[in-house]
């Protein structure tokens, strides 16, 4: 019928029963390391398989089997990441002139101050996020209709 699996030992299910902070985030140890990576704000698929690969780390391995030296591992190389270019997500930072990779709350607080300087200079994409219009020049004559009614069915008659 069913394929069975061999019963777990104690410590295999203690393990997967945890929860591991990494970065600030609680995840599951249920979950394998390549999608658990990916609940992290600011960590894409592409960053977390570049984060198991460059760790060597097995991504079908469960999170709640990482040692505390592996957690710590994962949260150095993601704050200082010696990766391409392209995986960093925030290429040329304004301020400092450096490539930098933002995660969780930093990702937030840099995203509000840069809609903050674009409505403050009044560029066309400022002015596009003060009005609540799509920005990336989508159309808006059937779409991003404001004050719409959820609902304009017919009204039952009262007695």
């Amino acid at each position: 019928m069913g394929i069975t699996k061999e019963p777990q030992t104690m410590q295999e299910t203690k393990q997967e029963e945890r929860i591991v902070r990494i970065l600030s985030k609680d995840i599951e140890g249920r979950m394998r390391i390549y999608p658990g990576l990916t609940k992290i704000k600011g960590i894409s698929w592409s960053m977390a398989n570049a984060i198991c690969i460059s760790l060597k780390l097995d991504k079908n391995r469960k999170i709640g089997s990482l040692t505390e030296q592996e957690i710590h591992k994962i949260n150095d190389f993601v704050k200082n990441p010696k990766l391409p270019i392209f995986l960093v997500n925030r290429k040329f930072d304004p301020e400092t002139g450096k490539d930098r990779h933002l995660i969780g709350s930093d990702l937030d607080l840099r995203h509000e101050f840069d809609i903050k300087k674009l409505k403050k200079i009044k560029s066309y994409r400022g002015l596009r996020h003060t009005l609540g219009q799509p920005v990336r020049g989508q159309r808006t004559k059937a779409h991003f209709r404001k004050n719409r009614r959820k609902s304009a069915g017919i009204n039952k008659k009262k007695k």
